[in-house]
């Protein structure tokens, strides 16, 4: 069993409160507008990342992150973006390649909008965990973590991390 921790927007900003739920992870995962590579040379202190760069990254995050990251976590098939749109109105960058061969799990942020829907007609869960960061039009930073354990995807929790600018 792999267990996730899920973030984005994290705009430059990071905290003891996001570092406090990295410490109970196995795994981070970061879907994009990163902001400052300290951001994730922190986060990588503390486990193992997986990240995509945002709109807002600059080209040393682009450099280091990939606008794209599919990989399998044990046996679910995970694809993370930052800007992917939802189902079933996948975004122009990611519509046909989702309709041909859908992954079992696909994750944007971008929007500061927490959502996990289901998409019945693929067969895909799509999860944005919102922003964790301070900047954007959020009131309430969230993350989302979870677990994998064979192909199952379970114990799916919202993580609020109190108001934007406090």
């Amino acid at each position: 069993m792999t267990k996730i921790l899920l973030l984005s927007d994290t705009h430059s900003h990071i905290d003891d409160s996001i570092l406090k739920y990295g410490k109970q992870a196995d795994e981070i995962w970061h879907a994009g507008d990163i902001g400052d590579l300290k951001v994730t040379d922190t986060l990588k202190a503390l486990r193992p990342i997986r990240a995509v760069h945002g709109n807002i990254d600059d080209h040393h995050i682009q450099k280091e992150f990939p606008e794209h990251h599919r990989f399998l976590c044990e046996e679910v098939d995970v694809w993370i973006t930052h800007i992917g749109g939802y189902p079933p109105k996948y975004n122009t960058r990611t519509r046909a390649k989702i309709n041909a061969d859908p992954p079992k799990l696909f994750i944007c942020g971008h929007s500061h909008i927490l959502k996990v829907m289901h998409d019945k007609k693929l067969d895909v869960l799509h999860m944005n965990p919102g922003a964790c960061g301070k900047h954007g039009f959020h009131t309430i930073r969230t993350m989302l973590r979870f677990t994998i354990d064979g192909k199952k995807i379970d114990n799916l929790e919202v993580v609020e991390l109190g108001k934007r600018g406090s």
